[in-house]
């Protein structure tokens, strides 16, 4: 068998009617949603991954608990196949489906904490006012230079996902991001796309939060991780829950370093990933930062039936 790692999804992989095909062939799906639901105060979560409205999916409070549950349902599945990665990482709510999957978090406590971190999340800024925006063609430097000459004057706009050599997402207040989209495609970038997010995350308006929410984080039991989890902020594995738990706070506003984070794997001589979860977003994000790793993501019937073979050739 290869070595290899698993990567999960954040925001934006979402979609109406993910896992539909799994529910009726893996009891591991629905079981994972009846308990997410469950601690969502009856909000009936598969229901709504199914059936939308896709607003409703898209709200911050709605998407991140709808993405661990789906991950963390797809992990079970190959857990009982005993397919157990060496490394782990997630991109932004992703790492909360790592942690989880490395026994570092219950998924009961995970659920209970992106709950109050995405309702944090969701009244940091006044609503309609934040904006995140992928840019699509143009280095960092350009990008970086372009966020300070466009923020309008007490308003922000950073950098807040480096993802790709192709793709960096900005986020702040909409209309400096807005301004700076326009002037990245100006300059040469060849899309700006508004992400489906309702709030921008990994930036400083979300600072004043992450104090809040790291004495939530205080509560909650974290142990040592039994697999290696990457995480986002400094693109170290820890094994300190201290550290961990700092880590999480710090998140929230600091930017995902996914770029770095794909070149710690294959310096881990990682010879494939599994993407759990659904979409292919990391899929392709890994391919474009690296040639020398092979990429599946498992969200599917087909996917998880390939999965053996991906791993043993």
């Amino acid at each position: 068998m290869k070595s290899f790692g698993m990567v999960f999804p954040g925001q934006g992989s979402q979609h109406i009617g993910m896992l539909s095909q799994l529910i009726s062939k893996y009891p591991e799906v629905q079981e994972t949603f009846d308990e997410a639901s469950s601690i969502l105060d009856n909000k009936d979560l598969w229901q709504l991954v199914q059936n939308g409205p896709r607003e409703e999916l898209n709200k911050t409070i709605n998407t991140q608990p709808a993405l661990l549950s789906a991950s963390v349902a797809i992990f079970k599945i190959l857990k009982k196949k005993k397919i157990i990665p060496q490394i782990m990482a997630g991109h932004s709510l992703g790492e909360y489906s790592a942690l989880v999957c490395a026994k570092v978090l219950s998924f009961h406590n995970a659920i209970k904490l992106i709950k109050i971190r995405s309702e944090l999340m969701e009244n940091a800024v006044p609503k309609g006012t934040g904006l995140m925006m992928a840019i699509i063609g143009l280095e960092k430097k350009i990008v970086q230079k372009l966020c300070l000459e466009n923020k309008k004057k007490q308003e922000i706009v950073e950098i807040s996902n480096f993802n790709s050599p192709y793709q960096i997402v900005i986020s702040g207040n909409k209309e400096s991001v807005k301004k700076t989209g326009i002037a990245c495609k100006n300059i040469g970038a060849k899309h700006i796309v508004q992400l489906p997010i309702s709030i921008p995350s990994h930036c400083s308006l979300m600072k004043p939060i992450a104090k809040k929410f790291s004495q939530y984080l205080k509560k909650v039991d974290f142990y040592p991780p039994k697999i290696p989890v990457i995480n986002n902020v400094d693109v170290t594995i820890e094994n300190d829950v201290n550290i961990i738990r700092k880590n999480l706070a710090r998140q929230l506003y600091k930017p995902v370093r996914w770029i770095e984070i794909v070149q710690f794997i294959t310096k881990k001589n990682i010879e494939k990933i599994l993407e759990i979860g659904p979409k292919k977003v990391l899929n392709k994000l890994i391919v474009s930062i690296t040639n020398s790793i092979e990429t599946i993501s498992i969200n599917d019937y087909k996917s998880l039936s390939l999965v053996y073979k991906f791993i043993k050739e």
